[in-house]
């Protein structure tokens, strides 16, 4: 395949940037400074990146607003993120795909296909299932009966779509992500111990085996428009409503969302997060990796949980939430803060045990005369 070759103005102009031209130069990839050659444009998007420039081979480099260098050419962007990102889009190699179905792909009869679908090997698509215009379905996706896919969308390898799961348009879910799976619903003929602890906060006893029953999910899944969610990821169906991803969200991979669950939109929940059934989650809120959330809580609009929080109970909107038990990061920090002036007087205290203890003997023989 020809590669794809620019000029510094081709690329300045893309990216919005203020190109200063020491030397020319073709380019016709991107990559840190260190790793680049005559032909890249090196990335320099912080500190230590800038202070490589000096190092580096490239001939042009992508630096922030204000960075002037004297040897190499330099394309000044104000946000040099979003410059990376359009970068990346004009190198970015699409996967393999073939519009038309692969011999080896399995339809039903009264499956709709769109137009420009592209539909690859062993590719299985369910009784009455729709496949919007313009989709990509790589190799070994599943799409069950009824379910409904928009337009434009893209399914890597291995995907997996349940029964009467709504996927939008402009959707991209990455390998072996799983879709509309039951929820994790049961319930004893008796109460058991997780209810009397949640009851009574504690267990009385031992208590019989009791046969557990399964709740069917009545309920699917709903994704919403120009959402993208990671590798192996599930989201479970609803029992009796539908489990609901809102727009824009993105979602990492390894992520566990339970049924009943509503995401809001635009939010970005990070690798490892674990959230349990009937969740509501507000629009906009960020969830760092291996955080966790018990069920039946609201975490508001805007909110943000760090790394590794355990949340028990439900937040209002703009909430900052760390630690395990999850509370306000300004809480938070201030525990820590009583922590170390908790080990102070500990030592402090140890210090003088000696002198206190002596004091009491005082008192004590005192008492007795």
């Amino acid at each position: 395949m020809a590669s794809k070759i620019f000029s510094q103005e081709e690329l300045s102009g893309l990216v919005g940037g203020i190109l200063t031209k020491v030397s020319d130069s073709k380019i016709d990839k991107v990559a840190p400074p260190l790793l680049a050659d005559e032909n890249t444009l090196a990335l320099a998007l912080g500190e230590e990146e800038i202070e490589n420039l000096a190092k580096t081979k490239a001939k042009c480099a992508l630096v922030p607003l204000g960075v002037s260098l004297e040897h190499i050419s330099t394309i000044e962007v104000e946000r040099p993120r979003l410059a990376m990102m359009k970068l990346l889009n004009v190198f970015y190699e699409a996967p393999d795909s073939t519009i038309g179905i692969h011999p080896s792909a399995v339809i039903h009869s009264t499956a709709k296909l769109g137009k420009d679908v592209a539909i690859g090997p062993n590719v299985v698509i369910s009784r009455g299932a729709e496949i919007g215009d313009g989709c990509q379905l790589l190799a070994n996706v599943y799409v069950g009966k009824f379910a409904h896919i928009g337009k434009n969308c893209l399914f890597h390898p291995g995907v997996n779509i349940g029964d009467f799961v709504k996927v939008g348009n402009n959707c991209i879910i990455h390998h072996g992500a799983s879709l509309g799976a039951d929820g994790f619903s049961f319930v004893t003929e008796k109460p058991d111990n997780i209810e009397a602890a949640r009851k009574e906060g504690k267990i009385e006893g031992g208590k019989e085996d009791q046969k557990v029953f399964k709740i069917p999910s009545l309920g699917s899944v709903v994704i919403e428009d120009d959402v993208e969610i990671g590798a192996n990821t599930t989201i479970d169906r609803g029992t009796i409503e539908n489990t609901t991803i809102g727009a824009q969200t993105k979602i990492d991979n390894l992520v566990m969302i339970g049924h009943n669950c509503k995401v809001g939109r635009a939010c970005m929940i990070v690798s490892q997060v674990g959230i349990a059934g009937s969740c509501t989650i507000g629009d906009r809120v960020v969830i760092a990796g291996q955080a966790g959330l018990a069920d039946h809580i609201s975490i508001g609009s805007d909110s943000i949980i760090l790394a590794k929080a355990g949340v028990t109970k439900s937040h209002p909107a703009r909430s900052v939430l760390m630690g395990a038990p999850a509370v306000p990061r300004k809480d938070f920090l201030k525990r820590l803060k009583y922590l170390g002036e908790a080990e102070v007087m500990v030592q402090k205290y140890k210090k003088y045990q000696h002198l206190l203890e002596d004091y009491e003997k005082f008192l004590n023989e005192d008492a007795k005369i």
